[in-house]
């Protein structure tokens, strides 16, 4: 089977690599296409992963828009070549055109539900959508939901084992404990009006009385924080993530990797998302901060109160097991409904 994958943001070549690694251990020829965002392209050179950029971030909602047209027909090109037998990506109208052009099917997976202009785009040009059950919209009848989350697919114990020389490479011991702060860019179509944490350095000084603070950041930093910065290749961020006392954030996707590795999350976003959600509601491992009048000194409460337990990490590790009983392996569930592939 011909299958190209279609890849967008450095979060997707994480979700999707151990799911390439599988289809061409059983024999599949892969295809990956992808935009040149951020460390994408960093990140697949680091997984020996091959690839073909189709198109180069561009920032505001106009230019995406006005860029489709050409992205499309490099994908189209590629595909003429390559002959693809399916389409795997997140959802894209990118991947969605091609497949309906060529008449080949197009599986995509789905998970931020604020999403709604682009779900109504990609619906009609997609096959199955997989969704976590959380999922809090109704894709109609091609959704298949199942019990888990995109996280799962790069950081089930069956692909992931924490690597502890991380914390060599910053001068940490696993006693020691440390903070991760997450400032996202706010340029996402998605993000228009919105915006997060202010009082970057504020928050700053009140964690370092708990421990070490990293701080990882899409956009430029205020220069008294720029000795914070994270230091290691992002390959080992989730290595360091395991490892780590608390994560205070606007990103939703490392909130949601924290839960999954058993370390407590503070997600501060005015857009709430269902797998962060249930995984406050049902394991006590992210703590969602929505309101924008309140959300910022109501995380920073929140994070002290954390921080003042002496025992919260391994209360995490006892969580995260909670977690991994009542969910599957998301890597194992895409390669078994693209091999068997049949539309719903």
């Amino acid at each position: 089977m011909n299958i190209m994958v279609e890849l967008q943001h450095p979060a997707h070549a994480h979700q999707f690599r151990y799911f390439i690694k599988e289809m061409e251990k059983r024999g599949h020829k892969i295809h990956i296409i992808t935009t040149d965002k951020e460390i994408t392209l960093q990140l697949l050179d680091s997984f020996g992963l091959k690839y073909d950029v189709i198109r180069i971030s561009v920032g505001s909602l106009f230019k995406k828009l006005i860029s489709l047209p050409v992205c499309c027909w490099k994908a189209y090109k590629i595909s003429r070549k390559f002959k693809p037998d399916i389409f795997v990506s997140r959802e894209s109208p990118i991947s969605g055109v091609v497949s309906r052009v060529i008449n080949k099917p197009h599986v995509g997976f789905s998970d931020t539900d604020h999403v709604v202009l682009l779900s109504k785009i990609t619906n009609r040009l997609t096959d199955i959508i997989v969704t976590p059950a959380c999922y809090t919209r109704d894709l109609g009848k091609r959704q298949v939901r199942i019990a888990g989350y995109k996280e799962l697919m790069y950081l089930h114990p069956n692909y992931f084992t924490p690597d502890p020389r991380v914390l060599d490479e910053l001068g940490l011991s696993r006693n020691d404990r440390f903070i991760i702060l997450r400032f996202v860019s706010w340029k996402a179509y998605h993000d228009v009006g919105h915006s997060g944490i202010k009082r970057k350095v504020d928050l700053v000084k009140k964690l370092e009385r708990y421990g070490r603070v990293i701080i990882t950041s899409e956009s430029p930093l205020e220069p008294e924080l720029e000795q914070y910065k994270l230091k290691v290749p992002p390959e080992k961020l989730h290595d360091l993530l395991y490892y780590a006392t608390l994560y205070i954030g606007e990103g939703a996707t490392i909130a949601s990797e924290c839960a999954i590795l058993g370390t407590h999350a503070i997600y501060v976003n005015p857009l709430r998302l269902g797998y962060t959600d249930e995984e406050e509601k049902k394991y006590d491992l992210v703590y969602n901060f929505s309101n924008p009048e309140t959300m910022e000194q109501d995380s920073f409460d929140k994070a002290v109160e954390l921080l003042e337990n002496p025992d919260l990490a391994a209360e995490g590790k006892k969580k995260r097991e909670k977690l991994l009983n009542n969910t599957i392996d998301v890597t194992d569930f895409m390669v078994n409904i693209v091999e068997q592939y049949k539309v719903l």
